[in-house]
Formats: structure tokens, sequence, C-alpha cells
């Protein structure tokens, strides 16, 4: 018999990636799929990094590297703190790691004792529970009161004496907002006083849209020392269209940084030498491809909020950012999986049910893929909820009826 530990029972696949498969398997079946559930852009890396990592490849030199990444790696991502966040910081504030949700996985590792609870708002990235409870940590979630967007009392008002750290992923995945300034002073400062750690997820800070400005979290602490329990997490893959790189990294207090170096010098050591190379070309070197992609995602995300519209019931906020948007279907389902079933067996539309990211009667749907996966999405999504009126659809070159729908 096989017996499994707690954890080995406990923790879930991440949905993202299992909506990823069944998409994957139906297309290799042959069938039209319309994949609305994806979390990486379908640009191409910068030319700089491909050849970076080209260039060291035909060199056959490549080796281990320091855990917490390689110099150039390190010093490049200090001048990007410094250039975006207008802090300066040393080497010995940061580690690289195997991208954004290992940095985040370490970071928690080095905080969190069995029992210690972790505020963060909902909606959240399905991965923050899992990650909290591979820790033996306890979540608290912090729910609006309307909308999408927490106030500071209710972050208050969550915190214990078992509260150990807030996480703040903004702009958010996956609702695409941006949280407001005043909110993000008041949670430095709450954190602060009340000595808290807070988690910044700042992976797709420069992906705004509308004159959103990109925060900086340092502006508002009082101090950036050995004694800041301030942690900012970013990585190269949403802005640079680099997901299969994986390359993220934390900014945080050398002391930090020294204990998470020494878990990961023991979990994985340090990241690829070949795509750490490329990291530092994408970060050192010209920056037009983030502007490129970020017009385009403005613009596929105006497309995508207008066709919502168009569809009775359905409500959507307006993304600030990102390549999400967080739809409210309740209007036709209450069941978010359900729904998500429904879309992917009756119209090959791959969507993510708003539950796992703790609101239920959402979908989270993305607009990083193409403008004509876009439009045909939205096509068959108005049909699946019967809101075109006609009986009949075509799907890659096949008529299907309502009735042979599976409801």
């Amino acid at each position: 018999m096989i017996t499994l530990s707690r954890i080995g029972q406990s923790i879930h696949s991440s949905p993202t990636l299992k909506i990823n498969e069944k998409a994957a398997q139906l297309r290799a079946q042959g069938e039209s799929v319309i994949h609305l559930g994806g979390g990486e852009p379908k640009s191409c890396a910068p030319f700089g990094a491909i050849v970076a990592a080209s260039n060291l490849l035909n060199s056959g030199e490549i080796r281990y590297t320091p855990s917490a990444g390689t110099p150039a790696l390190r010093k490049a991502i200090v001048d990007y703190t410094q250039t975006f966040y207008r802090q300066e910081i040393t080497p010995k504030n940061v580690i690289a790691s195997n991208g954004a949700k290992q940095a985040i996985m370490t970071a928690l590792l080095a905080i969190i004792d069995p029992g210690d609870e972790v505020i963060f708002p909902a909606p959240y990235w399905v991965s923050y529970p899992e990650m909290v409870s591979l820790c033996g940590g306890v979540s608290r979630v912090v729910n609006p009161e309307s909308g999408y967007i927490p106030t500071i009392k209710a972050f208050e008002a969550a915190i214990s004496p078992k509260t150990k750290a807030i996480i703040l992923n903004s702009p958010n995945n996956p609702s695409g907002l941006t949280y407001p300034e005043s909110l993000v002073s008041d949670l430095v400062q709450l954190c602060e006083r009340r000595d808290l750690w807070l988690i910044m997820d700042d992976i797709y800070h420069r992906l705004t849209f509308d004159g959103y400005p990109m925060l900086s979290c340092f502006d508002y602490a009082q101090s950036f020392d050995e004694r800041s329990k301030l942690v900012v997490i970013n990585g190269i893959s949403k802005q640079y269209a680099m997901t299969g790189f994986r390359i993220g990294w934390a900014v945080a207090s050398p002391v930090l940084i020294q204990a998470m170096n020494n878990i990961q010098s023991h979990f994985s050591s340090g990241p690829s030498a070949l795509l750490q190379h490329a990291a530092v070309a994408a970060l050192t070197g010209p920056q037009s491809s983030v502007e490129s992609l970020r017009l385009t995602l403005q613009n596929q995300r105006d497309v995508l909020v207008d066709l919502a519209r168009s569809i009775p019931g359905l409500k959507v906020e307006k993304p600030h950012g990102t390549f999400y948007s967080f739809i409210d279907f309740s209007a036709y389902e209450k069941s978010s999986h359900k729904l998500a079933e429904y879309l992917i067996n009756s119209v090959r539309v791959a969507t993510v049910p708003g539950l796992d990211f703790g609101m239920e009667g959402h979908l989270r749907i993305s607009y990083c893929g193409s403008m004509k996966d876009i439009v045909e999405g939205f096509r068959r999504i108005s049909w699946a909820l019967g809101a075109d009126g006609s009986d009949e659809i075509e799907i890659g070159g096949k008529r299907v009826r309502r009735a042979e729908c599976i409801k």
C-alpha cells in the first residue's frame, strides 16, 4: 500500500497548468481549441537574449553557477531595481531563482513556521494558498467589500498574533487591476508598525495601461536595510515574453537573501547558466520589446472588454495591466468549474475557473494570445451562453448543434 505524506495528499496541481494540459490534449486529437486561459505572451523573446544564449550554447562552456545567481545577473538586477524602483541596492540584496514562483516559495520557506498565518487579498494567484500550505502555514484571505480592491481596514482586521506576512500582487492576477497608491503605501507602513513581512509580487509591474504608474513600494518604506521586512519579487517571464526561460528574482534584506540562498542551494542549486546569460541580455539590452508588448496587450484588452460587455449579463472591470480579465459570469452559471467545463466541452474554449482564484462565478480570460483567438473565442462563448440566438455554430469546420452540447 502506498502511503503519502500529509503534504503529498493535500497539495493539488496548478489549475492553470491543468487547463493547459487539457487544451494540448484536445489539439493533439485534431480539435479546434481556442485557449483563453493562458498565462504567457505569444510574442518572441528579445533578439539579444536569444543571441546571448546561442553564443554561450555554441561555446559548450555551460557550468554550475552560484546558487544565488551569476554575478552578472545579480548586477543586472541591481541596475534594474535602480532604474524602475529608484532604489539603490547591492548584490547582497538579490537572489535569482528558477522563475518568480520559486523566489516566492523560497522566501516563504525562509519566513514561515508551521502555524504561521499569511494574508493575501482575493482574487489571488492560484499558487499562494498551496505555497503557504507547503510551509505548514495557514492562509488568511481578505475579501473586498465590493469589486476587487480591499481596504486597509480589512487587512488590519485580518491580522492576528499568528500573522507573519502579507502578499500583494499588483497589477493583479487574475483581475488585471492595480492596487491604489494609497493602499500600497498604507500596507508598507502597516507591516512596518506590526513587524510583518510584506511580499510584493511585481511580476507584471511594467505591463500597465492607460497611464497607470509603476509603483515602487520602496518609496513608502522608512528605510531599506538589514532590518527591513520588505520583499520584492520580479522576473523576465511576463515583460520580456520569456516564460520558458524560468528566471525570476527576489530583492530583500541581506539576512533574508542569505537564508533563501541557503535553502535554494540544497533545493535546486542555481538557475541554468544558459538562461541566466539570456536574462542578463534581456535586462541590459534594448527595452523596446517590452513597450511593444505592452501596447499590443492594451489594444487586445480593449477588444476583449468590448466583446465581453456586448454579451448581456457579463460584468467585467477594465484591467489596468497584466494580460488577464476576470469576468463575472454568475448571471449564467454560479459554478465557475461547471462553466469552464461546459465551454471547453461544448465550444472548445479554454478558460480558468474563478473559484481557484478565490472568487466563484468568475472566469479568468486571457488576452495575451492572438487577436483572432480573442474574437473567435468570444464568438463561441456568446453562442454557448445562448446570447446570439442561433441553434448552430461552426467550430473548426464542423457544425455543432446546441442540443448536442453537454451542459
